[in-house]
């Protein structure tokens, strides 16, 4: 019974320290987790963690002190990053343009360790199924993307505008991605490989490698392509 009211006891304790040390560190921590934050948090609540279960081999003085070493270099790095920009940039990074004026930047979007379908995925949380409505994404360091669409497709509050018979949502048609052909889809549109060609003006899948996302547009009978270029 004295091994559980210990584990009780100390386990209390870390979740009351723990929780100290993120209000002296503000929402930050929760809204905005990047590298730094997330490799102190881990080495925090390891430490948390064997301090709830300890056995008595160390004083629970040590794990304070532990704890508290992780939480001043976490202070230090929010003070440093105040001071300067460079040192910012050389501890959490800068936000990466992954889409820019509507075209996706392939140089960024390799440079944030997305493929297309990470972005395609961050898009659609964001409440865009379709990439070609987006004239601006940045990746920031938080792993968010903030997006920015065309002005065509910004959203419209009831003033805005009256509509007496809207068009019905529709889902693209993804007909190519990371320069693979999307089979699937090709079956929905009753086309084939031969048609898609055409469409493109590409002779070989080797051509396709150039190729990072090509979006059908059925209502326009139109393609919209973009490359690693």
């Amino acid at each position: 019974m004295d091994g559980i009211v210990k584990i009780l006891v100390f386990s209390a304790s870390a979740a009351v320290y723990l929780f100290v040390m993120s209000k002296f560190l503000g929402k930050k921590q929760l809204a905005q987790l990047d590298v730094i934050d997330y490799m102190l948090g881990i080495a925090v609540s390891s430490i948390a963690a064997e301090w709830a279960i300890d056995s008595g081999n160390a004083p629970f003085y040590h794990y304070l002190i532990a704890m508290t070493f992780f939480f001043v270099i976490n202070l230090a790095i929010i003070f440093f990053e105040r001071k300067g920009r460079r040192i910012k940039k050389l501890l959490k990074g800068v936000p990466l343009m992954v889409i820019y004026e509507g075209k996706i930047n392939y140089k960024s979007l390799k440079k944030s360790k997305l493929d297309i379908n990470d972005l395609m995925a961050k898009a659609r949380d964001k409440g865009y199924f379709d990439l070609s409505k987006i004239e601006y994404a940045v990746f920031e360091n938080s792993g968010s993307l903030s997006i920015m669409p065309k002005t065509e497709h910004k959203s419209l509050v009831a003033q805005d505008v009256e509509i007496a018979d809207p068009k019905p949502s529709k889902l693209p048609y993804y007909l190519i991605d990371d320069g693979h052909i999307i089979y699937s889809s090709l079956r929905t549109l009753e086309r084939d490989e031969k048609w898609l060609y055409d469409r493109l003006g590409i002779h070989s899948k080797k051509e396709l490698r150039n190729i990072i996302l090509a979006i059908y547009d059925k209502d326009n009978d139109n393609i919209e392509i973009s490359t690693k270029k």
